[in-house]
């Protein structure tokens, strides 16, 4: 044996002994934890996993732990950057390679292919943000002690060409759910089952919604990251459960897709799931399902997962079953049969945790093995959606869409085209039809996409606006400022206004965010019932915040300063007019905010009952509180004398429904309160049953599913201990156990009844308007037909209203409508719709508040049948006793997105 084969040998044995070493000096999940990731009926909750991540980074090189900000709860959000230690060396570089790329700006694709080979693909893969899913949470624990520790030839691979980002999306969420399940001793009673709140401080479940608006504190720190730091090619989101009989739902998914995004998006997520798919039979882990086996698309904008497209990244979602607890895979026969979704299906069998975390680790390996096999590929495809991007948005661009669809179609049938005779050169021959069709849509100046749109800065609300832009800056779209006076098309706008063009990297967002969504006609057979989509079909944020803009189809430029990346836009400070006095516009949602302030001040407010501005006489105390909100908020405001017809306002005291586990809608709307700084006490349902309502509140908040349907025949309320569907009290801790209980027929209506009698006020939103029929008021559903002589509820093949925007008029004269237009876009889910009686509106006791005066109120989403609306009233106002009742079928305050229609809860939130 030479020399030099034996050094050769001792250099390879050092080698493996300094990484058995290291592996060594990584503590297992077991030693710290005091279990295996995967055992039955042990979970970690988030103090003990912070403190494991916080010694992976201790004990190995190949570990980073970056604080990407605080929870709603003051936790620390953290996220792993788990690479080679070679790679951790050049971290900056890296990240700067990503940007350039994903962002395509000024680079030939020369210089894109030479930046793909330097760069490492960088990977995102996150778990815990639904709390109660707490495969999420565990796999990323396992998984991350996997990458740190592990030699293998396929992890050592992933570490040298991958960088991946693992991030804990729900700290506070784990922390509640770990710890509920967890204090029972006896581990066979152990249950995630009857929370006592929301995991998500106000969001719950719906902190999957909001990536769009980044609202929540978490959403904003993984916003952050996922499109302004970092921007992945590939991020993986953690779920569950899948389909009842099989283990895992995961890409690529069903129809529809979302018509603005780049192709190459759709066909990369099918690759990805190609192997994620593949590795799971090859490793023999059976009940994968995919496109049509579950109900996952890629339509909807606003999950973790679904924005990423609109930003050109490959959003991976699987939703695997499995808990601590043992449980079972069922027998469900049509999932037994192979086909092109399910081709490897699971028998049933006893399930257990450590199943669940064994296949979301293959899972990971599977994304991560693909990300190094084709690292250079992912960082120059993402350049090359960006590139299409700003190709197409600096041109003359025509987007399809079912409704340009059947444009050509009605076109065609209004030139009696026939599939036999050739006309301007088309396909007729071919079973087509003339080309000349597609051109008068297709070709038509009117249906060009838009170049960019232009916020003026004199709209009403121009601080909504602002908050408009922060969210799309919070998602990384470029945004410009004019920094003077300019025209365009014609028309003047102020220096100060913004700008938004298409033609950047992230256009598809863009589009969303402006365009409405045009959701297919989506039904299981022709005549058939209705596909429910994901989510939402519709969402055009710039319509739910009622942010005035131009859609401008030509190229324009401009004075336009382009603001750099994720800076978010501040008011700048202006002095207050001089003067006896000042008034605060009712149009800008802001002014309610200063208005609270000077209540809370102490300083004279009044009303103009003429238009329902604010008017604040001019005091040091006024002075010091708006200099605050004029610098913070930027709102304007005028000089003016006291107005005639002028009502001093006192802050209401309300009251906010709630429940034991509570409510998302709610929630939000606690959300908005604290944005808007009005203070409301929580209530639950023994509270209502105490009584004596008037004399702690003057103003009381039902949501969605808070008042039941009206029963003629009811003698009682719910059944149960505490309520239906809810805890025995004995089984959880006694602070909890007054929150127990539901809204009543028999015991909490007439409690209702006595406050509205005694001069209260009730604001209803969406089902809330229930109450309406307790009060036996003269209200129906107009969302019916006749059928046999008897009144029966619309059927779905006829009238279906998914999540959508639809447009309403109103009387904006009414003191409820104060400071709205004429018309209002809101938020509708096969909402209430009313029918008046005629003499209780002449009479003055029900007025009309806003009401559908067109037979095509569609402004964004799906509305099927959507004729039978004309004329149906979608919000009223009524009295009762001393009181009134306000009722809003629409979503007024959606998941804090709705700001345009916020204003019809405020203006009922002052005395």
């Amino acid at each position: 044996m030479s020399k030099l084969y034996q050094r050769s040998l001792l250099l390879i044995a050092l080698f493996f002994c300094a990484q058995i070493a290291i592996a060594q000096n990584i503590p297992t999940p077991k030693e710290h934890f005091g279990f295996n990731i995967g055992d039955d009926y042990q979970l970690a909750n988030y103090t003990q996993t912070e403190a494991y991540f916080k010694k992976l980074a201790e004990t190995s090189k190949r570990v980073k732990l970056v604080d990407i900000g605080k929870t709603e709860e003051g936790r620390s959000q953290y996220m792993l950057i788990i690479t080679s230690p070679e790679n951790q060396k050049n971290l900056a570089k890296y990240k700067e390679i990503s940007q350039k790329l994903v962002h395509a700006e000024g680079l030939t694709p020369e210089q894109a292919k030479a930046l793909a080979a330097e760069g490492k693909a960088v990977v995102w893969i996150d778990g815990g943000l639904h709390a109660n899913e707490v495969v999420g949470a565990h796999q990323l624990i396992q998984m991350a002690y996997n990458l740190s520790s592990r030699t293998d030839a396929e992890t050592t691979k992933i570490l040298d060409n991958v960088i991946v980002l693992m991030t804990h999306a729900n700290p506070d969420g784990q922390e509640l759910v770990s710890n509920w399940y967890m204090r029972e001793k006896d581990p066979k009673k152990r249950s995630i089952n009857g929370l006592p709140r929301l995991y998500e401080k106000y969001a719950g479940h719906d902190n999957n919604r909001d990536f769009f608006m980044l609202n929540l504190k978490e959403t904003q720190n993984i916003g952050r990251q996922l499109f302004v730091e970092w921007i992945p090619q590939i991020m993986y989101n953690h779920h569950q459960a899948g389909p009842a009989g099989t283990v895992v739902a995961g890409p690529p998914y069903r129809d529809p897709y979302n018509y603005v995004f780049d192709p190459i998006i759709l066909t990369s997520i099918d690759a990805v799931g190609a192997a994620m798919h593949n590795r799971m039979n090859v490793e023999a882990k059976p009940g994968y399902t995919q496109r049509g086996g579950s109900v996952f698309s890629t339509w909807y904008n606003g999950g973790l997962r679904t924005t990423t497209y609109f930003h050109n990244m490959i959003g991976l979602l699987t939703e695997i079953v499995g808990s601590p607890t043992p449980s079972d895979i069922p027998l469900v026969p049509s999932r037994l049969l192979p086909n092109g979704d399910s081709p490897n299906p699971v028998l049933p069998q006893k399930w257990y945790f450590k199943n669940s975390i064994d296949y979301s680790v293959s899972l990971n390996y599977a994304v991560l093995n693909y990300a190094q096999r084709y690292s250079d590929e992912l960082l120059y495809n993402i350049y090359q959606m960006g590139k299409n991007s700003i190709d197409r948005g600096s041109k003359d661009t025509w987007s399809f869409s079912p409704k340009k669809i059947d444009a050509i179609n009605a076109a065609a049938q209004a030139g009696k085209s026939t599939s036999t005779t050739a006309q301007g050169g088309g396909f007729e021959g071919r079973g087509g039809m003339s080309t000349k069709y597609l051109d008068t849509v297709m070709k038509n100046p009117a249906n060009r996409d838009a170049r960019g749109y232009i916020l003026s800065a004199d709209q009403p609300d121009f601080t909504t606006a602002i908050r408009f832009l922060n969210a799309l800056i919070r998602t990384g779209i470029s945004v410009q400022k004019a920094t003077a006076p300019f025209t365009v098309a014609g028309k003047n706008y102020p220096a100060g206004s913004y700008v938004v063009k298409t033609d950047q990297a992230f256009r598809p967002h863009v589009l969303d965010m402006f365009e409405p969504q045009d959701h297919p006609n989506d039904f299981k057979y022709e005549g058939g019932p209705p596909i429910a989509p994901y989510d939402a079909a519709g969402w055009t944020l710039a319509y739910l915040m009622n942010v005035k803009f131009d859609r401008i189809q030509d190229k324009f430029d401009g004075p336009f300063e382009k603001l750099p990346y994720g800076e978010l836009l501040k008011a700048s400070p202006k002095a207050l007019p001089s003067g006896s006095g000042y008034v605060l516009s009712s149009s800008a949602n802001e002014s309610y905010l200063a208005v609270n302030e000077l209540l809370k001040g102490g300083a004279e407010v009044y009303r103009n009952t003429a238009d329902g501005s604010f008017y604040v006489p001019a005091s040091a105390k006024a002075k010091s509180i708006l200099d605050k909100a004029e610098h913070g908020f930027g709102m304007r405001i005028t000089a003016a004398q006291k107005p005639a017809k002028a009502v001093k306002l006192t802050p209401s005291r309300i009251a906010l429904w709630d429940t034991y586990g509570g409510s998302m809608d709610s929630g939000w709307i606690r959300f908005i309160m604290e944005q808007y700084h009005f203070d409301a006490t929580v209530i639950y349902a023994p509270d209502i049953d105490a009584g004596n309502l008037k004399d702690k509140y003057d103003v009381l908040i039902f949501v969605d599913g808070s008042i039941p349907a009206y029963n003629p025949n009811a003698t009682a309320g719910f059944g149960g201990r505490g309520g239906f569907g809810m805890p025995a009290p004995e089984t959880i801790p006694e602070e909890y156990r007054a929150h127990l209980g539901r809204i009543t027929q028999d015991k909490s209506i007439p409690q209702l009844k006595k406050f509205l009698e005694a001069g209260g006020e009730i604001v209803a939103i969406g089902t809330a308007t229930n109450l309406a029929a307790h009060l036996n008021l003269p209200v129906r559903n107009a969302m019916v037909e006749l059928t046999g002589g008897v009144e029966k509820r619309l059927p779905a093949e006829k009238y279906y209203v998914p999540g959508s925007v639809l447009n309403v008029s109103l009387d904006k004269n009414q003191p409820a409508n104060w400071g709205m237009d004429n018309t209002a876009d809101v938020y509708f889910d096969n909402s209430p719709v009313f029918k008046l009686s005629a003499d209780a509106v002449s009479s003055g006791k029900i007025k009309p508040l806003a009401w559908f005066a067109n037979a095509t109120p569609l402004r964004s989403g799906w509305a099927w049948g959507q004729s039978y609306l004309q004329d149906g009233v979608a919000a009223f106002e009524a009295d009762y006793g001393k009181g009134k009742l306000f009722a809003f079928g629409p979503e007024i305050t959606f998941r804090a997105q709705t700001h345009g229609t916020f204003k019809w809860m405020f203006n009922q939130l002052y005395k």
